[in-house]
């Protein structure tokens, strides 16, 4: 059995257009290697995240962590927190551990089927992977979802809402 197939698309080419605005991090950089810590070989605690440029009629953010590379068909999502208060600008590393590491919203259980943030674990020996953290500036304070759904709901609501999206894509591999 071998895992070799080809790179998956950006997911979010597939999804109606929106604006973008910019994600920074103290901690993953686009385009490079994601350190340990971040991942289930170390710490597996998120990454500090900060935002800037969201445009006019932002009402609350969504953040999701999604690898379209794994190897199930339909990518692996490591983290979603929904309703994050417009004046929420960043945060903190180690703010995907519960909710009330949040300051505001909530998380919705991840593929792992845990309410937190999941850190990458690759199978070893596949192709590198890629972690998209993607801050959704959305036009309504409350996506109207509750901690129960699954990300693809969340995503779908994501499509009737979404203003801009932030994305930084750090990359991970064992």
């Amino acid at each position: 059995m071998t895992l070799q197939r080809p790179v998956a698309p950006d997911p979010y080419d597939y999804l109606p257009k929106a604006g973008s605005f910019r994600v920074t991090s103290e901690d993953v950089r686009h385009g490079e290697p994601m350190d340990r810590r971040f991942t289930q070989d170390g710490e597996n605690t998120s990454p500090q995240l900060a935002w800037d440029g969201a445009p006019d009629g932002t009402a609350s953010f969504v953040l999701t962590c999604f690898d379209p590379d794994a190897p199930t068909g339909s990518g692996f999502w490591h983290w979603v927190v929904v309703d994050l208060p417009a004046d929420v600008t960043a945060l903190a590393g180690g703010s995907g551990a519960a909710d009330d590491s949040l300051p505001g919203g909530f998380h919705v259980a991840g593929d792992a089927g845990s309410p937190a943030y999941v850190g990458p674990a690759p199978p070893e020996g596949d192709h590198v992977h890629r972690y998209m953290f993607v801050v959704h500036a959305v036009d309504v304070p409350s996506l109207g979802v509750d901690a129960s759904v699954r990300p693809a709901v969340v995503g779908f609501n994501l499509a009737f809402h979404t203003l801009a999206r932030a994305v930084i894509t750090p990359t991970y591999q064992r």
